[in-house]
């Protein structure tokens, strides 16, 4: 007997948050203190959705006294970060704040160095001094079978701003040198969990874990992902459940990566979270392009298409979710 739900667009929501709270709560703590034999767990704050609602999922768990909040900013970082982060630590009352500034590890890594040449070569007026940057993503593929098309985007001290399509060997680099970001706070969360002998407790929601939108051994690297079988609607659920501060709650999502400011929308999913979450529950729950068409108010055309580009996106970000390959020889 087929017991699936028709298609609504209120189907993404928790129905007893408080319940699905408490469990992943029991879950973390049990995974933490007796999988792993951890005392507590370190978060990285951005002053972000994701991150807030992973902290204070471990305050709940551990209690606020064994969970460490570390803010790692760098020289592109939203100053209003590291402000939100604070108000967040103090919301949870976990007083175990640390800020490391990763500059300086990226200026060793030649992060803004190898990033910038490669936007030079598209832009040779580009001047990282008194220029900001960013890549986009156009909307216009995604619901014709189209692969996504990038674009960069300088802006000028002016405020005028150009933009060209990226061709693949700048558009790789500009991602390789950026990506040293994230891996540089996977290497310093890691730090502090074997300092602290804690866990690591990883930030990614469904969308990121299953699109591919984290980094390798970066943002994908961590011991345990509470919210990552949670969809972003759901996150936001937790967070108003929790007591994440307003303003965390109303910031529009960011990737706070390039130094011109970017939604994670506009550089990776190309959809508002509030239609790309009811999109992706028909896409992975058998629902027909038919039935989500009619009430999202869209045509089975493209419905059809954007389920295409969910399945590009998770085919070609399969390598991300892969552990290492090491069935090579046996003896």
């Amino acid at each position: 007997m087929n017991t699936k739900k028709p298609f609504s667009k209120d189907i993404i929501y928790l129905e007893n948050v408080a319940e699905v709270t408490d469990k992943i709560v029991e879950k973390l703590r049990i995974d933490v203190n007796q999988k792993l034999r951890r005392f507590g767990g370190v978060v990285g704050i951005s002053g972000g959705i994701d991150s807030s609602v992973c902290l204070g999922l471990a305050a709940k768990a551990f209690g606020p006294d064994k969970v460490t909040a570390i803010m790692m900013p760098e020289k592109d970082s939203s100053p209003e970060s590291e402000m939100l982060a604070r108000k967040l630590a103090a919301a949870f009352g976990v007083k175990s704040l640390h800020l490391d500034n990763i500059t300086g590890a990226l200026d060793g890594f030649r992060c803004y160095e190898r990033r910038d040449e490669a936007v030079k070569r598209v832009f040779p007026e580009y001047d990282p001094r008194t220029y900001k940057m960013k890549i986009v993503v156009k909307q216009r593929g995604l619901f014709n079978n189209l692969p996504p098309m990038f674009s960069l985007t300088i802006i000028a001290p002016d405020g005028s701003q150009k933009d060209k399509p990226l061709h693949t060997n700048e558009y790789l680099q500009i991602v390789a040198s950026s990506n040293f970001k994230q891996r540089s706070r996977m290497t310093t969360l890691y730090y502090y969990a074997e300092a602290l002998h804690y866990a690591v407790i990883g930030t990614p929601n469904k969308h990121e874990q299953e699109q591919g939108f984290f980094v390798k051994y970066g943002d994908g690297g961590a011991d345990v992902m509470p919210i990552g079988n949670l969809y972003k609607t759901q996150v936001y659920q937790l967070a108003k459940y929790l007591g994440v501060p307003q303003e965390i709650i109303d910031r529009t999502p960011t990737t706070d990566t390039y130094s011109a400011e970017q939604t994670q929308e506009e550089f990776f999913y190309q959809l508002p979270f509030e239609l790309m979450d009811r999109f992706w529950y028909g896409y992975e729950n058998g629902y027909s392009p038919e039935e989500v068409a009619k009430v999202m108010g869209e045509t089975p055309e493209r419905v059809a298409a954007l389920y295409n580009n969910f399945e590009r996106k998770r085919r070609t970000t399969d390598y991300l979710r892969m552990e290492p390959i090491r069935d090579y020889y046996r003896g």
